[in-house]
């Protein structure tokens, strides 16, 4: 399904760099991170925090969806990420 994914250039920039390195293509890389990030049934230590400080708009679209995954949240008190 067509998805899409608003980077910050820098980050762009090193994913392509990545990507031509190992020889595929941009959309092969950025699956196989976000498979690896998934399979891992929590995100990794920080996570959250280093993404939140990449850029002011990746900043509040990261306190975006921290507070609407709180609000969605029922049978269990928040968990702090």
């Amino acid at each position: 399904m067509p998805t899409s994914v608003h980077l910050p250039p820098k980050l762009l920039e090193a994913v392509d760099r990545k990507a031509k390195a190992l020889r595929i293509s941009r959309n092969q890389l950025v699956v196989q991170a976000l498979e690896r990030e998934v399979q891992n049934a929590e995100w990794s230590a920080g996570f959250f925090e280093r993404l939140a400080d990449t850029d002011s708009e990746t900043s509040r679209a990261v306190d975006d969806m921290m507070r609407d995954i709180r609000k969605a949240r029922r049978s269990k008190p928040a968990r702090r990420f």
